[in-house]
């Protein structure tokens, strides 16, 4: 894992030539500075990782979607029309996660939520990941729930499904068949992991820093 420190001033890591027009489009539309500057920062340092990956120009890159396993419409995991390589983006607060992988893979990082928040998402999840984190004591609740939430966006993200399917159908707290689900160090106010399609896959994950207010 690569982790990149903080950047005094991370608009100037952002490069919008390399952005494509619905990027650019999408970026523009943010009406806060700190989220325009956090989804910039995310898509060019995304670009610049695949370009390393595939040889191809971060400008030159272009992505599709896959069809959606729940319905087959074009919604589905985010793939390289332009070159062969299996990513993944998630970004929350100051923290920009990326993963790339030779199989389908998923990565999420999440904020710490409030402990009402965090008990009322838990009743949500698979009835063994709820009673996991119902059962430790209050004050632990939100970075219980947080570490199974990341896990089990990260993996319904490789699948490519989204919400599409139901949170509870899944038990992410152990590997599931087909895939490793594993938790990555975020620091202190976030959870992360990774999930990747293949228990054997050799899976690179960068953490980058961005605005440490953010």
């Amino acid at each position: 894992m690569l982790r990149v420190p903080a950047v005094a001033g991370p608009s100037s890591a952002i490069d919008a030539a390399v952005l494509d027009e619905e990027e650019r489009r999408r970026m523009a539309a943010f009406v806060r500075d700190e989220d325009r500057v956090r989804y910039g920062f995310a898509r060019t340092a995304l670009r610049t990782i695949l370009s390393a990956r595939t040889g191809t120009a971060p400008d030159a890159l272009r992505f599709a979607r896959d069809p959606c396993p729940c319905c087959d419409e074009p919604h589905g995991r985010p793939v390289l029309a332009s070159a062969a390589a299996e990513f993944s983006l998630s970004y929350g607060r100051s923290l920009v996660l990326i993963g790339v992988a030779s199989v389908p893979v998923g990565v999420d990082v999440e904020p710490v939520p409030d402990a009402g928040a965090a008990e009322r998402l838990a009743r949500m999840l698979h009835p063994a990941e709820s009673a996991e984190v119902l059962a430790v004591p209050p004050g632990e609740r939100p970075a219980s729930f947080t570490r199974l939430w990341a896990r089990k966006e990260a993996y319904l993200k490789g699948l490519g499904t989204g919400f599409g399917r139901d949170i509870a159908a899944d038990d992410v707290r152990g590997d599931l068949p087909g895939w490793c689900v594993t938790d990555l160090p975020a620091g202190p106010g976030h959870a992360a992991a990774v999930a990747a399609g293949s228990p054997r896959a050799r899976t690179v994950v960068h953490v980058h820093r961005t605005l440490p207010e953010l």
